[in-house]
């Protein structure tokens, strides 16, 4: 029984032995906690997913999930707000921010095209590597039209892209002319730290006052500048706008505690002459002073 066979060839070793394998990370002895993967190889139905999306610092965990199963569909599946709130229990409202998030950080890109019978339609692009404008691999078309029989003699013009609306940004306390300036000079700085950060006038205005809503909090114009350009994304950024929105209201610090809303101003009344002695004043009565309304009022009695 314990005779070998000498044609059989040797097994071949591994390189690397399980305690030694370079793709799993040495665990410190007396922690035994963490995650341990029983991996099985995919052979059919499998979706290959960057982990620079899967990890991705920025995207909320419903946006990296949806983005997942956008990336898993054919080309040509649906991948409107209406259908996706009726494939998951999340509603509209959660997906549409969720897809906000991945249009703002170059996963998706939506355009308004006319189709040669005359129709617009959304079409909707899906990148699982934004930066690579790859074509027709990952994309899916929204409600695409069927081809109809009759078309037009010349081909119809092109729509002009509408420019996307940004996300909204934090709104100042208070209207102050010199943070609006300070907030604007840090916007237009931005891309000597950043050149991909180089922004419009319109986007500058439209991030000035969520910029202002950190210097309120007592942050030096170089924090605020710090906390934008720290960390961003290796690839090209499409919107540099978009991701800047979504920086200053996902990372707005809370209030300083001693910063308290400052009392309204008291009521000024409108001069008025009174009635009984002719004499101007103001006060909440319309027809008598002060000293005439007191005048009027009845004694107390004594009891």
């Amino acid at each position: 029984m314990d005779t070998q066979n000498p044609s059989v060839r040797p097994h071949t070793q591994s390189r690397n032995s399980g305690k030694n394998h370079p793709s799993r990370p040495a665990r410190a002895k007396g922690h035994p906690g963490g995650v341990i993967h029983d991996n099985t190889r995919h052979t059919t139905r499998f979706t290959v997913v960057g982990n620079h999306l899967t990890q991705h610092p920025d995207l909320s965990l419903l946006a990296i999930g949806l983005a997942c199963h956008i990336q898993s569909l054919p080309t040509g599946a649906a991948i409107d707000i209406k259908t996706l709130a009726a494939r998951f229990p999340e509603g509209t409202n959660r997906i549409s921010a969720a897809l906000r998030e991945l249009e703002s950080h170059g996963y998706l890109r939506r355009t308004r095209q006319r189709t040669p019978a005359g129709r617009i339609v959304t079409r909707t692009v899906s990148c699982n590597q934004p930066g690579s404008r790859r074509d027709a691999t990952s994309e899916t078309i929204e409600a695409a039209p069927r081809p109809t029989a009759r078309r037009a003699a010349t081909a119809p013009q092109r729509e002009p892209a509408r420019r996307r609306t940004l996300p909204p940004v934090p709104k100042p306390a208070y209207a102050s002319p010199a943070l609006l300036l300070t907030a604007t000079e840090i916007l237009a700085g931005l891309r000597r730290t950043d050149p991909r950060l180089l922004l419009s006038a319109t986007d500058a205005e439209h991030l000035a006052p969520g910029v202002v809503a950190w210097l309120e909090r007592d942050l030096t114009p170089t924090a605020v500048r710090r906390a934008l350009t720290t960390d961003l994304p290796p690839e090209p950024l499409r919107r540099p706008a978009a991701l800047l929105a979504h920086r200053l209201t996902a990372e707005l610090p809370p209030l300083p505690p001693f910063r308290t809303p400052e009392p309204p101003p008291p009521v000024r009344h409108p001069l008025r002459n009174c009635d009984t002695c002719d004499r101007g004043y103001r006060g909440p009565d319309p027809r008598t002073c002060r000293d005439c309304g007191e005048l009027r009022q009845p004694k107390p009695t004594a009891a």
